[in-house]
Formats: structure tokens, sequence, C-alpha cells
């Protein structure tokens, strides 16, 4: 029955485009943004999960930083330790050259103080983002330690634990550049004398003296030969946490794609045949539209 009051079809027609076009939005939002859950309203539960993945995420790429700055750090100390003990190799030299006859141990005591110096130099420098593992004083609060960032996690109640790799600089130091606390390996004094004051130029320096310098020498490359190795192992275990958070946010990343992330070759298809069928739709409201003229006809 036709009637010229309701316009049934045309009614059908405009709700059958409403639900189209609405369709067609939602598509449309999904190809232009790659996400198939943009907001909460799409999907409020895998919305919840994927910003909280994000935010762990953030604070994964925090860690990375801090493991990264810590591998300088560590690169720098190492770098700074195989340095002097090519220095101390050389000083031992020195040292055997002073005990053969008729060396002039003052020349020789200048050549000691230039490689002591360049030791003490080596050390002061090699620092990393304000941190220096070889000249400090580890007794003093707050310096014995250094604490790099090395992992975070977050348990079922939401509660977030960040853990660290601690690295002993009082184990580490070559020198004490304060006055007073525990020396390092190159300023402790052992039997009156330390590597850092050690003088061969006095006439009542004795061969016997000179050997004990030397014997204070090969202990302190053995000290310092232990301290790289320590620093290697300590590089080893940070590369390996800094490859293993990578790991964990590349992980992370592929979790959100699997909640939130579209398939854009099925949401194109999809766009094509929404707009064809909205096409069809205004078509069919058109000619709805149209039916009441059609009855006026019969009244000419």
């Amino acid at each position: 029955m036709t009637s010229l009051l309701t316009n049934n079809a045309a009614m059908t027609a405009l709700t059958t485009l409403k639900g189209i076009s609405s369709q067609l939005d939602m598509t449309s939002n999904r190809v232009s943004t790659g996400q198939r859950v943009s907001a909460a309203s799409d999907n409020a539960a895998y919305w919840s999960i994927a910003t909280t993945v994000r935010t762990d995420n953030a604070s994964l790429s925090a860690v990375k930083d801090s493991l990264g700055l810590g591998s300088s750090a560590v690169d720098t100390a190492y770098n700074g330790v195989t340095n002097v003990i090519d220095q101390l190799r050389n000083l031992r030299a020195k040292l055997q050259t002073a005990l053969q006859p008729g060396v002039d141990r003052t020349k020789v005591q200048t050549e000691i103080d230039a490689i002591k110096s360049n030791m003490k130099a080596v050390a002061a420098s090699s620092v990393s983002n304000g941190q220096n593992w070889l000249s400090t004083d580890g007794t003093t609060a707050g310096q014995a330690t250094r604490n790099i960032v090395a992992g975070f996690s977050r348990n079922a109640a939401g509660v977030t634990t960040f853990s660290t790799i601690d690295i002993d600089v009082s184990t580490t130091a070559l020198y004490n550049p304060l006055s007073g606390g525990s020396a390092g390996i190159l300023d402790k004094v052992t039997s009156g004398i330390s590597v850092d004051t050690l003088d061969i130029s006095a006439t009542t320096i004795t061969d016997t003296n000179v050997k004990s310098y030397i014997d204070l020498v090969e202990k302190a490359l053995a000290d310092i030969t232990k301290v790289g190795t320590k620093l290697g192992s300590s590089k080893t275990q940070i590369d390996g946490q800094k490859a293993f958070v990578d790991s964990l946010m590349k992980a992370n990343d592929r979790a959100i794609g699997t909640l939130v992330d579209a398939d854009i070759e099925e949401e194109s298809t999809k766009l094509k045949a929404l707009q064809t069928q909205q096409q069809l739709a205004v078509q069919s409201l058109s000619i709805a539209n149209s039916a009441s003229q059609n009855v006026l006809s019969l009244f000419r």
C-alpha cells in the first residue's frame, strides 16, 4: 500500500544507507590508521592491554638507554685499564734497566715519572657520562657502587620493578683523587711505597730496593689485569641484557600488532565493496523518494 504520509521504502533505504556509511567510516579509519583498535570505543579490552604493553615498552626503551650508557662506561674504563697495563709493562722495563751496571738512575727516574704522570692522566680522563671508575673514592657514601638499570617487569597486580647490574668501583679504582679513604691499586702504599710514589733516583736506593719495586709493579699488573677481566665480564653481561631487552620490545610490538593492527588487504577490499554499496543505497533512496511523485501523476 502506498501512503502519502509515510514512505516506508525511503525509511528502509535511509536506514540501510546509514548502516553502510557507519561501516564505511569505520573501514576508512582502519585503512588510514592501519589499526582496527585505535580507541577504547573500538574494543575496550584490547585497547587497555595494548596501552599497558606500550607503556611497558616505553620503560624498556629507557632500560635499553641505561644499558647503552652502562656499556659506554664499561668500555671507557676498560680502554683506560688496557692503556695503563701497557704503561705498567713499560715501567717494569725501566726498572729492569735500572738494575744494569753503570745506568744513570736519575735519567731512568725521569722516564718513570713521565710514565706515572701518563697513567694518572689516563685514569683521570676515563670519564663516561660524568662517571669515572678508575679515579674515584670508593669509600665515600654513594660512590662505591654504580647501578646500571638492566631490567623492567610488571607483576599480575600491576606493580613494576626494576633490576640493576651493580659495579663495585672500589675494586676498579686505580687512584683515589681525594685525601683519606681507601687508596686505589696504583696509589696504595705497601711497605712505605706505592707505584705512584716509587723513586729510584736517590743514592741510597740499592738493587734490592729496585727489585722490590719490580715486585710491586708486578703485583699492580696482576691486580689491574683482574680489573680488566671483571670489566670484560660486566660488558658481556650488559650486552647480553641489552640484546634480551631489545628482543622483548620486539615481542611486545608483535603482541600489540596482533591485538590492534588491521588487515590492510582485507580492509581495502571491504572498503571498495562498501563504497559500491553506498552508491547503490543512495540510488535506492532516490528511487524510494520518487514514489510519492509517481502517485501524484495519477491525478493529472
